[in-house]
Order: C-alpha cells, then sequence, then structure tokens
C-alpha cells in the first residue's frame, strides 16, 4: 500500500492527524449537474443553511470528516462544498470521476481523455476553483459495466496509477458486479488496497464480501438505514465479518443526501423536505443514533468502533 502525507479537501490539504471520525461515503447535494445554479428553487428553501445545520449537528456529535461523493454528473457544486465546510468546521473530502450517468456526447471520449480531466481536477483544482479533489469514484450497477462506463473505470484507474489518491467504487452486489470491476482494475495496475466497493452493505452474501476482502480491497459498508436489506441485518452482517477477522478493512457510512430535488405531489403541492431525507430523518447522524449501540449490543468494542470510524479511513484514505 502507497503513502500519502496529506489527502485533498475542499478548503485545502489535511494531514492523517486532521481526519478523525469520518463518513467514507456520504453526499451534501445530489442533482442535475448545474441545476443548483440554474434552478436553485428546486432544491427547497435555504439549500446551504439546511446543509450547514445537518453537519453542525454532525460536529457536535464527533463526526470531523465525510467524505462527498458527488461526482460532476451528479450535480457536484465545489463552492457549496467550500461554504458549507467553512461555516460547518467539518473537513469535507470530494471526489472527481464519473458515476452513472454519461450523456451520449460523451460516449465516444477515450479513457486517456478523462484521465487526463480526472488528473487535473486532483492536481490543479475543478474548473474556475482551486478547490482540489481528493478522491477518485467510478460506477456501475445492475446494467452492468458498460461500455460507457468501462471507459470511465479505465480513466479512474489511469488516474489513480499517475496520481496515488484512492478509488471508490460504486457498485451493485445482488450481481457481484465487483468482480468484472476488481478485474478492470488488475488489467490496469490499479493499488487494490486503494480501493473501496462501496454499497455492499446491499447484500448479506458474506463469502462474496469476503472474496472482494481477499483482493485486498476495502468495503463500504455505506447505506444506512438502506432499502434492499433491513437496518439491522446491515449491522448483523458487519459483525459477522469483523468476527471473522475482517474488521481491518470495513468503512460503515449512510450514503445521505442532506439537498436534493423537492418533486411536486400529485395534488400539486411542494413538500417541504425532498423524499431522501424522508427515508433517513436522522441523516448524518443514524450511525450514531442506531447503528453503534446494535454493534455495541453484538458485543462490538470501543476500540473497534475506533476502527471502523477512525483508523480504518486514514489507512485507506493515506496508505501505509
Amino acid at each position: 500500500m502507497s503513502a500519502q502525507a496529506t489527502i485533498n479537501s475542499v478548503l485545502g490539504p489535511l494531514s492523517p492527524d486532521q481526519i478523525g471520525f469520518t463518513l467514507m461515503h456520504e453526499h451534501v447535494m445530489v442533482a442535475a449537474s448545474g441545476l443548483y445554479q440554474a434552478y436553485p428553487d428546486l432544491l427547497g428553501r435555504g439549500p446551504e443553511a439546511r446543509a450547514v445545520d445537518s453537519l453542525n449537528r454532525a460536529k457536535e456529535a464527533g463526526i470531523q470528516t465525510i467524505v462527498d461523493c458527488t461526482t460532476f454528473d451528479l450535480g457536484r457544486h465545489a463552492p457549496l462544498l467550500r461554504s458549507v465546510a467553512k461555516a460547518s468546521g467539518v473537513n469535507i473530502i470530494n471526489v472527481t470521476g464519473w458515476w452513472l450517468d454519461v450523456p451520449r456526447f460523451l460516449q465516444g471520449v477515450g479513457p486517456n481523455q478523462m484521465a487526463r480531466e480526472f488528473v487535473r481536477d486532483i492536481n490543479e483544482g475543478f474548473r474556475g476553483t482551486d478547490i482540489k479533489a481528493g478522491f477518485l469514484k467510478c460506477a456501475a450497477d445492475i446494467d452492468g459495466v458498460t461500455r460507457p462506463l468501462e471507459t470511465m473505470a479505465r480513466a479512474v484507474a489511469r488516474a489513480h496509477c499517475e496520481t496515488g489518491v484512492p478509488i471508490m467504487v460504486h457498485s451493485h452486489p445482488g450481481t457481484q458486479l465487483a468482480r468484472r470491476q476488481i478485474a478492470i482494475f488488475k488489467e490496469e495496475g490499479v493499488d487494490l488496497t486503494r480501493v473501496k466497493i462501496d454499497h455492499c452493505n446491499d447484500t448479506t452474501d458474506t463469502e462474496y464480501l469476503k472474496w472482494i476482502l481477499d483482493q485486498g480491497c476495502f468495503l463500504g459498508l455505506d447505506r444506512y438505514p438502506g432499502r434492499l436489506v433491513s437496518a439491522s441485518m446491515r449491522t448483523i452482517t458487519m459483525k459477522q465479518l469483523i468476527d471473522q477477522g475482517y474488521g481491518d478493512r470495513l468503512c460503515p457510512s449512510h450514503d445521505c443526501i442532506c439537498i436534493s430535488v423537492h418533486n411536486e405531489r400529485p395534488d400539486g403541492t411542494v413538500p417541504e423536505e425532498h423524499d431522501y431525507y424522508l427515508h433517513n430523518t436522522d441523516q448524518y447522524l443514524y450511525i450514531h443514533r442506531k447503528v453503534i449501540p446494535h454493534l455495541k449490543e453484538l458485543g462490538t468494542s470501543d476500540a473497534e468502533i475506533t476502527r471502523l470510524f477512525v483508523d480504518n479511513p486514514r489507512r485507506f484514505l493515506f496508505g501505509a
């Protein structure tokens, strides 16, 4: 595992002793690209203030850092992230790379072209800002690694090989998609100890999850409370992996979305809260309020809790 002295946050570089309790897969905002600037009213009243309030509560509970996984195609607005981080005091590490929405006019670009763009986001900053990405992200889902998404995965792999920054991977455990994604990374020469396969608590198949871990990767157990598997079974599965000796590469988180579009109801009214909020009203505090107490009921020690939320993120973010 290669090592980094610092990692980029939206307010500048962070050293290992600055990250503390870390949630490794969250979102301040998810929307269409450019929507925050063009149609902000669709995001409800005072979106920035709501995000600051939510992160203030997270900070009070001891959360020091979140990894914001919002790529360009998920509506990333870097100045918003900087403003929210500054106001709340929570470190925000943002990503470059790509999620699932590859428009047709980008489907002919090559992996080397996109890799150059991602490297520039890391080394120079997102266009028009000096805010630098600290992470790389690629994705595929139930339809598999389609041709455009393979281009993005290889671009992310090549950017990683040039910069050394870690990779998070949106995956689909129901189809064991990480087997194909990891194969691509191996072909590209990626250091698999700097790869985190995310959304892995959408399954209770510990044999598949152990296969991923045995490749050297970290697991993102980052959908709480989740939909496909009960929150209780997600935590029980995590405890099983801890008991089987894999506790040093597990990263629990929420995949919380603080700001998003408020969808109009059939009667023409627009709710005060968006649908993602209604699914998780605890937002960044669900793990504190529900998951950590459950882990302790199952016999998890305080030292193990620290490993999950402090030691593992630090080792993954910075390397050995």
